[in-house]
């Protein structure tokens, strides 16, 4: 009898386009995965609309109904620890979370940022590229921690930087491998290959620098 799919909630406060791809990696049988919530911090976001569509449970909660960040961030992450996942997805998820919310959720909650971290924490990521002239952007899967966009990188999508790129196009194209990137990391998680012992683990061996997803789509070490 083979083991449960990974029960996985998400959090998103835009259109929620990479959620979009995690759902299509399961319907191809390319992540076997359970998508057990899908919150939001916008009760207008389009992730919960692609979440109701898909037959996901989904919850919407207002910051401003509390009376401060650090009880917003308690109770919504309270909700996602009922739903049983057992991972949880930061998908365009535009708040910086609590250490004490955070914290029961070490090793076990990665966030999709668009940028080759260390470089370009926060936002803006792409327009700070373009003006560093950076030769190469790209994006970054890591474990969630207290220090925004701080936490240890998984794994990576890298695109060169083109002569005539605008902010637009150059966040056009990396949204592309952003789309490729998050559902293999939560398909090696999945799988059982990445797991977390106070540091990332890639079948069993620590992981002392971030995967590099490949053109097949797989991620693989960058130097081999």
């Amino acid at each position: 009898m083979s083991a449960r799919p990974l029960r996985i909630a998400a959090l998103a406060s835009g259109r929620g386009s990479n959620l979009s791809a995690l759902i299509a990696a399961r319907d191809a049988g390319e992540l076997a995965a359970e998508f057990v919530l899908v919150g939001s911090d916008k009760a207008a976001a389009g992730a919960l609309d692609i979440a109701a569509a898909a037959g996901i449970p989904t919850l919407s909660l207002n910051p401003r109904d509390f009376p401060t960040r650090r009880d917003f961030d308690l109770e919504l992450f309270r909700r996602v620890e009922a739903s049983g996942a057992d991972l949880l997805v930061l998908a365009g998820f535009m708040r910086i979370v609590d250490a004490d919310a955070i914290a029961p959720w070490a090793g076990r909650a990665i966030n999709v940022h668009p940028s080759l971290l260390p470089k370009y924490r926060g936002l803006h990521t792409h327009r700070r590229c373009l003006e560093a002239g950076d030769a190469e952007h790209g994006a970054s899967v890591h474990f969630v921690t207290a220090e925004l966009d701080g936490g240890p990188v998984i794994a990576q999508a890298r695109i060169a930087v083109q002569p005539d790129d605008t902010e637009e196009s150059l966040a056009q194209r990396l949204l592309r491998e952003e789309h490729r990137l998050l559902p293999a990391t939560v398909a090696a998680i999945a799988s059982g290959r990445l797991t977390w012992r106070d540091a990332p683990f890639l079948d069993g061996e620590a992981l002392r620098e971030p995967l590099i997803l490949a053109t097949s789509g797989q991620l693989q070490l960058r130097h081999v």
